[in-house]
């Protein structure tokens, strides 16, 4: 707990986080965030100004206290999984690391396919809230850097007074929910105020120690709930590169059974996520089951096949059957799969 007391968490966020265990002694808190955890990572050491930028970053379980009201599907859970990095720089290379962080969940969001789905709004403080640490200069200084890199980017955005993390303003990224509901997907944050509660210090190029400023940067955001978004935007039918399992392999007969696990092992030592249906059941069910799995590619595997070494190949949502040479099937797949394309591209081959 003590560490959420230096943060200003356990002041300001206490009603989100689970109460503490007591542990020989120790109030133990589920962690609720990594920003204090990273803190202490850079205070480990002296640092210099060679040192920076300093970019940490992790897949992070953390967990929040929610009413049972607020609960929905992926989007808002108690135990969830945040892409969290933080960014430790000085002042002249403040602007950089700021577009290089916005840069990045552009990227995100154009591989994502949700670039067209998305608003910008640049959460600001509330003065007269008490809600957000006293430091007029500094919320001045930042707010007004945020809008200005936002607006030499060229992005359209909305700027909302209250909204701001109590430590700094934020660049949210906002999406709609299958409710209408708008919520926040990544996140990008200036702090003004926790490297100042931790310490935080780096000697600079005349030998005198300063401070670090921070950028709070998550481009994937809460795994679970950008998941759930994706799941919305493409109605369970995730594209080939994105789905869970990509092909999957059908043995027709005990005489293609061997060969089934031979595409099987090219397939993973490609990094294909691959799965064989050896199941008892009729090839008849056996495909029902994968369209119904929603699979985008499904591999038969027959007497002929083995014989010839090809594959015959069913793709998502189309009637036709192609029959193709297997390691022309290899080199169309991993096309597909790099080219991250949002629909499948295979086409009948002789």
């Amino acid at each position: 707990r003590e560490l959420y007391e230096i943060s200003g968490h356990w002041e300001h966020y206490r009603e989100s986080m689970f109460p503490p265990m007591d542990v020989s002694n120790d109030e133990l808190v589920l962690r609720p965030m990594t920003c204090p955890h990273h803190f202490m990572l850079y205070s480990s050491r002296p640092r210099s100004y060679r040192d920076l930028p300093l970019r940490y970053s992790e897949i992070s379980p953390l967990y929040r206290k929610e009413n049972s009201g607020n609960l929905y599907g992926l989007i808002r859970i108690l135990e969830f999984h945040l892409a969290d990095g933080h960014v430790f720089c000085r002042r002249d290379q403040l602007v950089e690391e700021f577009v290089s962080a916005i840069e990045l969940i552009r990227h995100v969001m154009h591989v994502l396919g949700i670039e067209d789905d998305i608003s910008y709004q640049v959460s600001l403080s509330d003065e007269d809230s008490g809600k957000y640490v006293d430091d007029p200069e500094g919320w001045r200084f930042a707010e007004d850097l945020m809008m200005s890199i936002m607006d030499e980017q060229d992005l359209e955005y909305r700027a909302v007074r209250g909204e701001a993390a109590f430590y700094g303003p934020k660049v949210d990224v906002q999406i709609m929910n299958a409710n209408g509901r708008e919520e926040t997907i990544f996140t990008n944050q200036i702090d003004i105020a926790l490297q100042k509660r931790f310490g935080l210090s780096y000697a600079g190029r005349d030998g005198s120690m300063e401070i670090p400023f921070v950028i709070h940067r998550s481009a994937v955001g809460c795994l679970e709930r950008t998941i759930a978004f994706l799941l919305e935007k493409y109605g369970k039918v995730l594209p080939l590169w994105l789905a869970p399992e990509q092909v999957r392999i059908i043995p027709v007969g005990p005489e293609a059974l061997e060969y089934a696990k031979s595409i099987l092992g090219r397939l993973r030592r490609k990094v294909v996520r691959a799965v064989m249906d050896d199941r008892d059941g009729s090839l008849g069910r056996r495909l029902h089951r994968a369209a119904k799995d929603r699979i985008p590619c499904v591999v038969i595997a027959g007497k002929r096949e083995a014989e010839e070494g090809k594959v015959s190949l069913r793709i998502r949502d189309r009637d036709e059957q192609y029959l193709m040479e297997l390691p022309d099937f290899e080199a169309k797949l991993s096309e597909e799969i790099s080219s991250r394309s949002p629909i499948l591209g295979f086409r009948r081959h002789a």
